[in-house]
């Protein structure tokens, strides 16, 4: 008869002869012993985790990346460029606006304007609002006289809850409006020669919106238009002791003649 030794090797075993040899042997050499068929074959392949997926722009291939980096990059020089013009816009005069003022305007104005209002000693504690009636010229010939339209109203219901309204509704009227009274005595008298230029402006600017908010007058024609601000202070706050009149204060301009080609529509 066969001794178990040689059974086991015949049926491709080792024997616990051999398995205890080759322990011994593992063991002064530090490696792992191998436990038979369906064991991995060292301890470095056995309990590690696979590699975690690339993610971002780590997981584009090398061509992608070069791309994605030369866009940040681009994005980057144009908001540095951006933040330098408007800071350029705001700084007192010197070398560089001297040299380059004109590009500096052309690239902040209107869209980016920025001014210190808010931030300034004394910050605006007013609302100002600009209003504006008109005497239509029916087509049958008669002559009516609108009610007063607030302006700045319209403009405030536009942008309120607009997450991005547009510089008009936001600037136009109040710059138009800012332009007359810098060029304007208390009295309403142009000052200087921009004083004319800045009534042209306003006067368009009203005869447009008029025609916008009265669809009906299109079959009219505006003759004359007149414009008043309503100035009310701001109410400081209920803990404040301080007191202000709540009654508007209004500035009211004469009235004026709309030219031929702004009653015609020129300006609609």
């Amino acid at each position: 008869m066969d001794s178990s030794a040689d059974a086991d090797s015949r049926a491709g075993m080792d024997s616990p002869a051999d398995l205890h040899a080759r322990a011994d042997v593992d063991s002064r050499t530090g490696a792992a012993a191998v436990g038979g068929p369906g064991f991995p074959a060292s301890g470095a392949d056995a309990g590690e985790p696979p590699a975690a997926p690339r993610t971002g722009v780590a997981a584009l291939s090398p061509r992608y990346q070069v791309a994605a980096a030369l866009v940040l990059a681009v994005v980057g020089l144009a908001a540095c460029v951006h933040l330098l013009m408007v800071f350029l816009s705001l700084a007192p005069a010197n070398t560089v606006t001297k040299q380059h003022g004109k590009a500096v305007e052309e690239w902040v104005f209107p869209e980016f304007e920025q001014n210190w209002k808010l931030f300034a000693p004394n910050p605006l504690q007013q609302n100002i609002a600009v209003q504006v009636r008109a005497v239509v010229r029916a087509k049958e010939g008669g002559l009516r006289t609108t009610g007063w339209t607030d302006l700045s109203a319209q403009d405030g219901a536009a942008i309120d809850g607009n997450p991005v309204p547009s510089h008009t509704q936001q600037n136009e009227l109040r710059r138009a409006w800012d332009f007359f009274t810098a060029t304007h005595s208390a009295d309403n008298r142009p000052v200087g020669m921009r004083g004319s230029l800045s009534e042209q402006y306003l006067r368009r600017i009203v005869v447009m919106r008029l025609y916008r908010t009265y669809p009906a007058d299109r079959d009219g024609v505006i003759q004359r238009v007149q414009i008043r601000s309503s100035t009310t202070n701001v109410q400081p706050p209920e803990w404040s002791h301080e007191r202000v009149s709540d009654q508007p204060v209004y500035r009211v301009l004469p009235w004026w003649t709309v030219t031929a080609d702004e009653a015609a529509g020129g300006v609609r």
